[in-house]
C-alpha cells in the first residue's frame, strides 16, 4: 500500500514546480481582471444579478458535487434575503438549505476574518443543523473523533480510496493548518486557495462535509484575491464539470512525497475554465440589459416581463401559448393577448419552423 503524503514527516513543506504552472496561473490572474474590469463597467443591478447568479450556482454546485440536490429558487431566495436584496419571485427556503447558504456567505462576505476553530465548527453545524447527514448520526460542530475512510462499491466489495489522519491527530494537523492559514503567508491567495483546499481534504476534519468546506476555504481565499465579496464565477460549477478529474488528481497527489505541482496545475485549469464560463454568462447579462434598455419605455405588464426575463436567460425547450399560460399563472385566452400585443411590438415573433403547434421567440435586437 502506497503511503499517504501525511505520514512523510514535515508533510505540510509542500513543494510544486514554478515552471509547470507559471502561465496558467498568469493566465488566471488575467482574466480575474479582466472579469472584475467588465463587471465593474455594469450597473450596480446587473452586477447584483451577476452576483446573485453566481453564488447561487456556487451553493447548488457544490451540495451536488456530494450528490445532493437542493432547490436553486429556494438556494437563490435565500441569498437574497441574506444579502437585502430586492429580488421579485422570492420563496421560503428549508434549513437545509439556509445552512449551506449561511456557510457560503460566511465565506465570502467576511473574506477578511480569519478562520478559525469556532468559525469552521459554525460552518459545519450550519451545514448539518439535524445532526445527521442523511439518515446517519454524525459529529456536528466538532472534530471527528472515528477513523474516516472514503469509499465505494458495494458492501464486503469496497473499495478504499482514501484514508484520512487518525483522530487523535485531527485537532494538531488542524492547528497547524489555521496557523497558517491566518499566518504571514507570502504567497498570492490565488495559489493559497488551491493549498488550503488540498491540505484540509487531507486532514478530512470532520466526519462529513469536508468536501463543501474546502470549497468555501477556497472561495474565501479567491474573494481576497479580489479584495472583494462580490463573486462572478464559481468554481465549484467548473469542479462539478471536472468531477472525475478532481477526484483523480487528488487520489494521486495524496501518496506524493510533497509535490504538490500537479494538484496546483489541476486547480488554476479548473480556475481558468470557470472564468471563461463566468464570460459566456456575462455576455448573456449584458443582452439582458440592453434588452430592457431599448424596452425602458415599451409598456410591458408583469406577466410579459416574467416570461421574457426567462426567454432571455435561457429558456429550455420551445415557448408555446399553453406554456406561457403556465408560467405566467393565467388563462390560455389572457397568454394569447399578451403574446399577440408583443409580436405587435416587435418583440416576439412566431418560430419559422411552423408545424402543429405555434411556438414563439425573441427577435433578435
Amino acid at each position: 500500500m502506497a503511503k499517504y503524503i501525511y505520514q512523510n514527516s514535515d508533510w505540510t513543506h509542500f513543494t510544486w514546480k514554478d515552471t509547470v504552472i507559471n502561465s496558467i496561473f498568469g493566465e488566471v490572474r488575467n482574466l480575474q481582471g479582466k472579469i472584475s474590469g467588465q463587471m465593474n463597467a455594469l450597473g450596480f443591478s446587473m452586477k447584483e444579478e451577476a452576483t446573485l447568479t453566481t453564488l447561487t450556482l456556487d451553493v447548488v454546485k457544490s451540495s451536488e458535487i456530494e450528490g445532493e440536490q437542493l432547490n436553486y429558487a429556494q438556494v437563490r431566495s435565500s441569498i437574497a434575503r441574506r444579502l437585502g436584496m430586492d429580488v421579485a419571485g422570492l420563496v421560503p427556503s428549508n434549513r437545509n438549505v439556509e445552512g449551506v447558504v449561511e456557510m457560503m456567505l460566511d465565506a465570502t462576505q467576511n473574506y477578511l476574518q480569519p478562520l478559525t476553530e469556532e468559525r469552521l465548527f459554525g460552518w459545519h453545524s450550519a451545514l448539518f443543523p439535524t445532526g445527521h447527514s442523511g439518515m446517519y448520526k454524525i459529529e456536528a460542530g466538532r472534530y471527528r473523533t472515528g477513523q474516516m475512510q472514503v469509499v465505494s462499491g458495494a458492501l464486503g466489495k469496497e473499495k478504499i480510496h482514501y484514508e484520512a489522519p487518525a483522530p487523535q491527530h485531527v485537532k494538531a494537523e488542524m492547528d497547524k493548518f489555521l496557523n497558517w492559514f491566518n499566518g504571514d503567508v507570502k504567497l498570492d491567495p490565488v495559489l493559497q486557495a488551491a493549498i488550503a483546499h488540498f491540505w484540509f481534504i487531507i486532514i478530512h476534519p470532520f466526519d462529513d462535509g469536508n468536501g463543501r468546506i474546502a470549497r468555501a476555504i477556497s472561495d474565501l481565499l479567491l474573494a481576497r484575491a479580489e479584495n472583494s465579496p462580490e463573486r462572478f464565477y464559481s468554481m465549484s460549477s467548473q469542479i462539478l464539470v471536472e468531477r472525475k478529474r478532481y477526484y483523480e488528481v487528488l487520489q494521486k497527489v495524496q501518496h506524493s512525497n510533497g509535490d504538490i505541482t500537479e494538484w496546483l496545475d489541476w486547480f488554476l485549469q479548473c480556475l481558468k475554465n470557470a472564468l471563461l464560463e463566468t464570460e459566456t454568462t456575462l455576455r448573456k447579462i449584458l443582452r439582458k440589459a440592453e434588452f430592457w434598455k431599448i424596452h425602458e419605455n415599451t409598456p410591458i405588464n408583469e406577466r410579459q416581463r416574467l416570461v421574457l426575463n426567462k426567454l432571455l436567460d435561457g429558456f429550455d425547450g420551445k415557448l408555446k401559448s399553453s406554456k406561457w399560460a403556465k408560467i405566467a399563472k393565467c388563462s390560455p385566452d389572457t397568454a394569447l393577448r399578451d403574446i399577440k400585443d408583443l409580436m405587435g411590438k416587435g418583440i416576439l415573433r412566431q418560430d419559422q419552423q411552423g408545424g402543429r403547434s405555434t411556438n414563439y421567440e425573441l427577435v433578435e435586437f
